[in-house]
């Protein structure tokens, strides 16, 4: 008999995170999501299946994303559903204009930047990137006959702003 009490056990866990997070089996989620959004391919003025499959594989790494915060996750799952957002919309007969695509993957680098931000990890360079893909898409869709300068003047203030910073 042991007269020193309860035994107790401590250990560490040594690792990645990733490792520990709940395994989620993305093509699972891919095929739920595909499924649902093929619904929305029997609406009879819908007319482009490919676009479908991309948002689906983007919302379904997104989806892996909020289980395991897997960093290439929220990449591709933002990037992708960017990149078929253009197509969705007009596989549903609505006109989209020049720029159009720039706001959504500017808009896809400002949630990932607010994801970095919210996570401790600062905002990073995909802020900087996610608004200016902002302005140039939305200067474009805005002033078609501005958007050739748009980018030299972004630029010109991106490089007074980083030589008058204090370092």
């Amino acid at each position: 008999m042991n007269d020193q009490g309860p035994i107790r056990v401590y250990g560490w866990n040594w690792g990645r995170d990733e490792d520990r997070r709940p395994q989620v089996p993305w093509i699972g989620v891919f095929l739920v999501i595909l499924g649902g959004l093929l619904v929305l391919k029997q609406i009879p003025q819908y007319n482009n299946v490919g676009d479908v499959v991309v948002l689906a594989a983007g919302l379904a790494f997104l989806v892996v994303w909020l289980f395991r915060r897997s960093t290439f996750s929220l990449y591709a799952g933002a990037l992708l559903t960017a990149a078929s957002v253009p197509g969705v919309v007009e596989g549903l007969n609505y006109t989209t204009v020049a720029g159009f695509g720039s706001v959504c993957y500017g808009v896809a680098f400002l949630f990932i930047a607010a994801v970095r931000a919210a996570s401790r990890g600062g905002w990073g360079w995909q802020l900087v990137l996610g608004i200016v893909l902002v302005a140039l898409g939305s200067s474009e869709m805005a002033l078609p006959d501005l958007a050739d300068v748009t980018l030299p003047l972004l630029l010109i203030v991106l490089g007074v702003v980083l030589l008058t910073r204090r370092r």
